[in-house]
């Protein structure tokens, strides 16, 4: 759509911080109140929205869009969601390694076992891992637990947890970003390591570096929501 406004503001009121353009304040999709749960969060979509050129590009607006869906799409059903985003916790990439090459081996070793230590620290689960891609069936009470911990958050950090996980293939991984408890270029090395891998040996066109580029830009702006939505 074309531009309609001049002036972007950022207020606070009853139900959090809002965003308005010319003084009208922005509803999502489903026509709820566009209300941000502190201000970082209400200044980094109004930013969105000051960057707007002649015309509105929705798919330049990250923060506005996993917004929307916190509170459009999970906040009316947050725990199916979250159970949903749980899932990934029945096959976490950081429990599937290789048998060969011993390099490799090594590798995801050393990347993905202090992952999941510190999973095993701060749920009280046990991780099995296993050799190839045959599933390996996780103890019923670590997807309790996992579980717990997932649906414990709120609507926003869901949003941005949920985008973590489906890029990562990693449970674990999006839980250790979302309490802080590795830094997120750690984390997206550890989830690339396979890939990087291969690009190693095989080398890498241009069309899958632009898509891998695109898949690392999207982390990182999830990471950065989740980090503002629990300021």
């Amino acid at each position: 759509m074309k531009r309609f406004y001049t002036d972007v503001s950022v207020t606070q009121g009853a139900d959090g911080w809002s965003v308005a353009l010319d003084g009208r304040p922005v509803r999502t999709p489903a026509r709820a109140l566009l209300a941000l749960p502190n201000e970082a969060l209400g200044q980094a979509v109004a930013d969105e929205w000051r960057a707007q050129g002649d015309e509105i590009l929705l798919e330049s607006m990250p923060m506005t869009g996993l917004s929307n869906a916190a509170i459009d799409q999970i906040a009316p059903r947050r725990a199916s969601f979250a159970q949903g985003v749980a899932a990934y916790g029945e096959s976490d990439l950081l429990c599937y390694r290789a048998d060969a090459p011993q390099t490799l081996v090594d590798r995801q070793a050393a990347a993905w076992d202090p992952l999941l230590d510190w999973a095993r620290g701060r749920y009280d689960v046990t991780l099995r891992v296993t050799q190839g891609i045959i599933h390996v069936a996780q103890p019923p009470e670590t997807l309790v637990r996992l579980g717990a911990a997932v649906a414990a958050l709120d609507p926003f950090t869901l949003a941005g947890l949920s985008t973590l996980v489906s890029l990562t293939g990693s449970l674990v991984c999006g839980l250790a970003l979302v309490e802080g408890a590795q830094d997120p270029d750690i984390i997206w090395a550890a989830s690339e390591l396979d890939e990087m891998w291969q690009v190693e040996r095989w080398g890498e066109d241009a069309e899958a570096a632009a898509r891998r580029a695109r898949r690392h830009q999207e982390f990182a702006m999830s990471w950065a929501f989740c980090a503002m939505a629990r300021e």
